[in-house]
């Protein structure tokens, strides 16, 4: 399952990048593992749901769609 995850991930990264600059489609493309990764933890594994955690992965969201608005 993690293998196929990660090719249909490396292929959206490559159609992404026909589109838009390589700093802005990988900064995209490794919020969006992060703040997956991260709320994957918290809904499944049980990881601690802080303010603090919260408000972080809201600011990693809100930088990748500055870059994206902003490229």
């Amino acid at each position: 399952m993690f293998g196929v995850a990660l090719v249909l991930s490396m292929i959206g990264l490559a159609l992404a990048l026909k589109e838009i600059p390589v700093g802005t489609g990988y900064a995209i493309w490794v919020g969006i593992g992060a703040v997956g990764t991260a709320l994957y933890g918290m809904a499944v594994l049980g990881e601690p749901v802080t303010a603090a955690r919260l408000l972080c992965l809201v600011a990693i969201v809100g930088g990748v769609v500055g870059l994206k608005f902003l490229h």
